[in-house]
């Protein structure tokens, strides 16, 4: 589905997008995979929400809500018990399901269940979704969706904007221009994946003026691809390269406290076979690191210090109005909470509704 003819207006302020208070039902990572062996229970707070992870002897992660509900014990004082976790206090035992299946002082345990949360792998990285039932996968680059890829966790980082705002910058055709002085006219088409993802793609072809696209005229005739594959709201997938070699670099952004977003960059790319092929990708992950850092420099002095406030926008921020609208229409929760803002907001026009009419009532 094509966007756009899709417009934003300036002067209706959005509930979602740059909101410090909500964000976008959806996968949100965790910690890195290799951070949480085999009988390990580990303390996280993600999104507000205090929380506890642990692997089982089945390798499988769990993620449950921190406080034992007997008497709020921290469960990740307590220890992994085959594929479950028995809190330290008074050693109730719950499964990986969250079903509390041993108390020690009683024959039969009464019928309780921890709140659990879906969790998965991917990437090197353990991901938590936010609601009951995962409703979309997680995170995936539409070309690689059934591929193999190597990746390389690259760097970790904290902003001081919210995570929306970090994920508007791959696609904001002007400080293309501007900060990175590509030799090229940025246009984006964007199509909507699925209701939660939403893929930018430059349609123009980069200037033959530039010495380093010269360079590589001499091997490849065909346009150079850019695109952005957005997750959430906060998850954006920078794909890059001539079709033969792609290149791709995440964005895993989720809301801290305060609006701020942190995050961590990976970087992947298609698994080639045989010890070349491994060899040939390490260099290249390797490399993309170094140019990532270098690119982004510039980025991260503006992300530090910026006061977003969307006033002004104008036919080149036509993409940064599509991805809003997109953001708009997803399912949002409050921060801390986890609780759907849709009721709320229903419920808050009642009562606004409500007051409304006590008001003409008493006049």
């Amino acid at each position: 589905m094509n966007l756009k003819s899709q417009t934003f207006s300036s002067t209706r302020k959005p509930k979602n997008f740059n909101n410090p208070e909500r964000f976008i039902e959806g996968w949100y990572w965790v910690i890195p995979s290799q951070n949480l062996r085999v009988g390990e229970v580990k303390p996280v707070t993600i999104l507000g929400r205090e929380l506890v992870i642990f692997r089982g002897k089945d390798k499988r992660v769990v993620t449950f809500d921190a406080y034992c509900p007997h008497m709020g014990a921290h469960l990740a004082e307590g220890k992994v018990e085959g594929n479950g976790l028995r809190c330290f206090f008074h050693h109730w035992k719950f499964d990986g399901e969250g079903m509390c299946t041993d108390i020690p002082c009683l024959d039969t345990p009464p019928s309780l269940k921890l709140q659990s949360w879906p969790t998965a792998e991917k990437y090197g990285m353990i991901w938590v979704w936010t609601g009951e039932i995962p409703q979309q996968p997680l995170p995936f680059i539409p070309e690689l969706e059934q591929k193999e890829c190597d990746i390389a966790i690259s760097s970790h980082f904290l902003m001081n904007c919210h995570p929306n705002v970090v994920m508007i910058n791959a696609i904001d055709a002007q400080h293309l221009n501007t900060v990175h002085k590509l030799p090229l006219e940025i246009i984006f088409e964007s199509q909507q994946l699925n209701e939660n993802a939403i893929i930018f793609t430059n349609t123009t072809p980069i200037k033959e003026s530039s010495f380093f696209i010269k360079l590589i005229r001499l091997f490849y005739k065909n346009p150079i691809t850019y695109s952005v594959c957005y997750w959430y709201g906060s998850i954006g997938i920078v794909t890059l390269g001539p079709d033969f070699f792609h290149i791709h670099t995440m964005f895993a952004a989720r809301l801290d406290a305060g609006g701020k977003a942190e995050g961590q960059i990976l970087l992947m790319v298609k698994k080639r076979k045989g010890l070349f092929g491994g060899l040939c990708n390490r260099v290249v992950l390797w490399l993309t690191k170094i140019a990532g850092k270098y690119f982004l420099m510039g980025d991260i002095k503006v992300v530090q210090t910026i006061q977003f406030d969307f006033k002004t926008p104008i036919k080149a921020d036509q993409s940064i109005m599509q991805f809003i609208n997109h953001v708009e229409k997803q399912q949002s929760l409050m921060w801390g909470t986890w609780e759907e803002t849709r009721s709320r907001d229903a419920e808050e026009s009642k009562l606004k509704r409500e007051k409304w009419r006590d008001t003409m009532s008493n006049d």
